[in-house]
């Protein structure tokens, strides 16, 4: 893995409106540098609202990198003027509002499944071995928030801002964000305020509760500093960073015990590779692991 920053070249690329590539309508995948996938909402004409097409779409790309041994870590993005404005009421208004079914038994079951499979689109990233890097710029409403708290690491510019906003259209969220967010920030009395009465966070308050990690001036100075935290993590062994992500989803859904347990079962086999000596060797040596060369996993 060669040593790689984002020249500017990269990051305007990154940040453009060019189509989107089949076989996807609602996401456009480039990969900016080695090991690296660039995920980024495609719809910037409709401020990249979720359409019936994303939720399927998303399921597909991250089993696709979830696979794929070229990469080691994905950043997700959005085109345009905003991260995403959420879902597409317009689009989906059919699936929420008229489920087929002859009684409310049969009615409520299919529902059920169409709930379960949205759900899916973000348990998905979760599940991704890969870490993944969301890049957050303007507004992030709604199902926006269920993604991002999946996701590994998230990252914000100075005028993005944060909404849970489905107590709004009448319903309480459901594919993610009432799980994910008491977690990821920790004040329940915060969680509570954002999902009961929908308000909006802004950029300094997502960073001291914890929701981002980091806070930048401007989309293209974010997505710089996302490839840059991408390309250290790619330049480390996929084994142990792969490890790491899959036990750290582990142990925050269980107790320390159980996660202990599972990290001894887990590394039982994992620390017979040859990553942990070129690690150590080019510790001795004084190098960096963006040096080695690490076999593809």
């Amino acid at each position: 893995m060669r040593c790689w920053l984002p020249s500017q070249a990269v990051v305007r690329a990154m940040s453009s409106s060019g189509g989107a590539p089949s076989p996807y309508t609602t996401l456009a995948i480039s990969h900016p540098a080695e090991s690296i996938t660039h995920v980024e909402l495609h719809r910037p004409e409709k401020r990249n609202a979720m359409n019936r097409a994303f939720w399927s779409e998303m399921v597909d790309c991250f089993n696709e990198i979830a696979g794929d041994p070229e990469c080691r870590v994905v950043v997700v993005s959005g085109a345009g003027k905003i991260f995403t404005a959420g879902i597409d009421l317009m689009d989906m208004a059919s699936d929420i509002l008229q489920p087929e079914g002859d009684d409310t038994a049969r009615i409520s079951w299919n529902l059920r499944q169409i709930i379960t499979k949205y759900q899916e689109t973000f348990s998905v990233i979760e599940k991704c071995p890969k870490p993944v890097v969301v890049a957050v710029h303007g507004a992030c409403v709604g199902g926006g928030v269920d993604l991002i708290t999946a996701c590994d690491i998230r990252l914000c510019t100075q005028d993005a801002w944060f909404q849970v906003k489905e107590v709004d259209i009448g319903l309480a969220a459901d594919v993610g964000t009432l799980q994910r967010l008491p977690k990821v920030i920790g004040s329940r009395s915060l969680v509570n305020e954002l999902a009961l009465t929908a308000r909006k966070m802004y950029a300094d308050e997502a960073k001291s509760s914890g929701l981002v990690s980091r806070v930048f001036a401007d989309k293209e100075a974010m997505m710089a500093g996302a490839l840059e935290m991408a390309g250290e993590i790619a330049g480390r062994s996929p084994v142990a960073v792969q490890g790491t992500k899959i036990n750290l989803v582990y142990s925050r859904d269980h107790s320390v015990a159980e996660g202990l347990n599972y990290m001894a079962t887990w590394n039982m086999s994992m620390l017979q590779t040859q990553d942990v000596m070129k690690s150590a060797q080019a510790a001795m040596e004084k190098k960096s692991p963006k040096t080695i060369a690490f076999s593809k996993l």
